[in-house]
């Protein structure tokens, strides 16, 4: 397969059926990858890889691959990457099977996984319209890397940040904080979990989906 800056197919998808990557290049195009026919592909900075990313130095040479097991496809990282990859906001090791609307990391760059062919299941429904970075307003990203910035160094006791603290590195009222965050639990759907498990998986979000990086904390 030939790499996304060979083909102006690749800014549409050929096919209203199939599997197929969805993402956006460093110029901000819509790429499509269809995979039907296919069996297996890399994806990294490197030029022998299927899917390629030169412009996102936190990608790895290979990073990942996808592989085709049975008529599922699946999602695989086995350590060659030094930043990891991230499916649904969590880190990936080894491989998992890939659903229709699932979305996935690597670098900073989002991809999200098509799959016409198999039924949209209700876990799925919840990435049915994916939040881009210009789904949000400067306010509001500004809002969701101070959330985040707890997670810089990937502590597994990290907790999101509060609303004081928000306020205090943003110069804003606690409650335009809450205004502002209540708008992005809307956003990503999320608005209906209970009080503790919102700003958690607002964070898992917008990490998950590449809106915000580690470099930006």
């Amino acid at each position: 397969m030939t790499g996304p800056e060979d083909g102006a197919g690749r800014r549409q998808w050929a096919g209203a059926e199939g599997a197929a990557l969805v993402y956006r290049d460093d110029a901000g195009a819509q790429r499509f990858v269809p995979l039907d026919g296919e069996t297996s592909l890399t994806l990294g900075r490197g030029s022998g890889c299927d899917v390629r990313l030169p412009w996102d130095e936190r990608v790895s040479r290979v990073h990942a691959g996808l592989e085709r097991v049975g008529s599922d496809w699946t999602l695989v990282d086995d350590g060659l990457s030094r930043n990891g990859t991230f499916l649904n906001g969590e880190r990936l090791t080894g491989r998992r099977r890939l659903r229709d609307g699932d979305t996935f990391v690597l670098g900073s760059t989002s991809f999200r996984f098509r799959d016409t062919t198999r039924p949209t299941t209700q876990l799925t429904k919840v990435g049915e319209q994916l939040v881009t970075a210009a789904s949000l307003s400067p306010t509001q990203r500004q809002i969701a890397i101070a959330l985040c910035r707890p997670y810089k160094h990937d502590d597994p006791y990290a907790t999101p940040a509060s609303n004081q603290q928000i306020a205090d590195e943003l110069f804003l009222s606690v409650d335009a904080v809450k205004t502002h965050l209540r708008a992005m639990f809307q956003k990503f759907q999320i608005e209906d979990l209970p009080q503790n498990q919102k700003r958690v998986k607002l964070v898992e979000r917008v990490l998950g989906l590449g809106l915000v990086n580690r470099r930006d904390l």
